[in-house]
């Protein structure tokens, strides 16, 4: 059974915000007592969060969609209803997120990181909240803001200071087992280990970690045998020891031949050219070992290696290998401490910037984008004749009616805002203040839609010839529907 995965698709779903409440204080004596509707509660956040008694992605593998609770709708009486929880989920140190296009979005090291994997939606607000000395009875409410959907890649990179990397069998595991408390499987058949093997080293003050890495054979860049699975856990060290295996029974083998394999195996991998190499020419508790490791211990000094002959089963030579180890983990974090802090840069929106465009395409259509947009569209409910006239009265507020006489839109225009499942298409209406009065078309009311069935018919000729008053006095009430009015011949 599967005990240790590093890599998984994490379907993250955070909780919708609920909708406002459209609602009317009532009572004795006092029936319209105005709105008193709350806003919807805001939906949960998925966040990871790493935990040091996390060391595997296993649950992901098992369980990979994962969705926070969502947030309750508004009540009456000035309630705001309940915000959806959070969902936290732990994720091993060293764990890497990336989106589904493989951009990297975090890096997560350290104990009490942590990431917003999807953030949740807005509550929309009540009637209270929408009321104003010009409005004071909204009939409407927003509705809350679906919560945000994401597909994640979560690749674990152990935080490791130094990795042992070789040929399978070479004696890595036996080793990380010798210079540390760690009790890897060890056998003599290659491929012995199939996960990394953590151990922690202690070599005078100072104290480190050692990945133990499953052999790499020719072809491991290709993906042959299991070394590219897992190479990527010794991206973060700060040094790669290559243990290599001089009592091999292999006679087309040796030593300095392996660690080119192991080298060229490494440079097509990527990534790990500015890495520290020390060589640990194991095995030599052998009569053969012994003799093979002072056969080519000058060899791999002259090529610029620090050679150091142990054996893993007599424990010989592994103290000066512990201290050698020590001494550059010693090095890197010095040199760490004394480097510059990155700076951040904080790019604040320009005083310029409308939060929004308007582009025109060569069909006559037109697409507005922005955050601020296409959310006030989510959070509409185009049930309500109310509810748009609210919208339309924010977008000319906000100038996009504007931007869109200026690109040349027309009256009957197909305008797009959004994009994907949330994407509003609707033929454009301009106001007086877009100046639609240098435009053909008709004038209308806030919150009317001529696609709507319960439409106002005011006839142009009578907006000409009447003023508001005396257009209210002229309606009459549908019997069937009376909410929409007619006007009288």
């Amino acid at each position: 059974m599967t005990s240790f995965v590093d890599r998984v698709t994490l379907f993250a779903s955070a909780g919708n915000g609920g909708d406002g409440c459209v609602s009317v204080k009532r009572e004795k004596f006092k029936p319209l007592g105005g709105p008193d509707g709350g806003n919807g509660g805001r939906g949960g956040d998925v966040i990871l969060v790493v935990d040091s008694s996390v060391t595997t992605l296993l649950d992901f593998h098992h369980s990979p969609h994962r969705k926070a609770t969502s947030g309750h709708q508004g009540y009456g009486d000035r309630k705001d209803g309940h915000m959806g929880e959070d969902l936290i989920l732990a994720v091993p140190n060293g764990t890497v997120v990336y989106d589904k296009e493989g951009n990297l979005l975090a890096d997560l090291v350290g104990i009490g990181t942590t990431f917003m994997a999807a953030q949740g939606g807005h509550g929309g607000l009540g009637n209270l909240a929408l009321s104003s000395s010009k409005r004071r009875a909204p009939g409407f409410a927003l509705l809350g803001e679906p919560g945000q959907t994401r597909t994640l890649t979560l690749e674990l990179k152990s935080v490791a200071d130094i990795a042992l990397v070789g040929y399978p069998s070479a004696g890595k595991s036996s080793l990380i087992a010798a210079i540390s408390a760690a009790r890897p499987k060890i056998a003599d058949y290659p491929f012995t280990t199939l996960v990394p093997n953590l151990g922690v080293v202690q070599a005078g003050e100072t104290r480190f970690t050692v990945a133990d890495v499953p052999g790499l054979i020719p072809g491991a860049s290709q993906g042959k045998g299991l070394g590219l699975e897992f190479l990527r856990h010794v991206e973060r060290c700060v040094a790669l020891v290559h243990v290599l295996d001089c009592g091999t029974l292999e006679t087309d083998r040796n030593p300095v031949q392996d660690l080119e394999i192991i080298e060229e195996e490494l440079a097509l991998y990527g990534g790990l050219d500015d890495r520290v190499r020390i060589v640990a020419l194991n095995k030599i508790d052998l009569p053969d070992g012994s003799a093979m490791a002072d056969m080519v211990e000058e060899t791999l000094r002259e090529k610029g290696y620090e050679v150091y002959k142990v054996s893993a089963a007599s424990r010989e030579g592994l103290q000066e290998l512990t201290y050698a180890m020590g001494r550059l983990v010693h090095k890197a974090r010095a040199e760490a401490a004394t480097e510059e802090r990155t700076r951040i840069i904080l790019r604040p929106t320009a005083v310029d910037d409308s939060g929004f465009t308007v582009r025109a395409h060569a069909d006559g259509t037109f697409e507005v984008r922005g955050k601020k947009v296409e959310r006030w569209v989510r959070q509409t409910n185009f049930k309500n004749a109310e509810a748009i006239g609210y919208l339309a009265d924010r977008l000319a507020q906000l100038g996009v009616e504007k931007e869109l006489f200026k690109k040349g839109a027309l009256a009957g225009s197909e305008v797009r805002i959004g994009d994907g499942e949330d994407q509003i298409i609707f033929d454009w209406e301009p106001t007086i203040e877009a100046g639609a009065e240098q435009l053909a078309g008709h004038l209308h009311r806030r919150g009317e839609d001529s696609r709507l069935e319960s439409t106002w018919i005011v006839e142009e000729r009578v907006v000409d010839q009447l003023s508001d008053d005396e257009i209210a006095k002229q309606w009459e009430y549908n019997v069937e529907d009376p909410h929409t009015p007619r006007v009288k011949e």
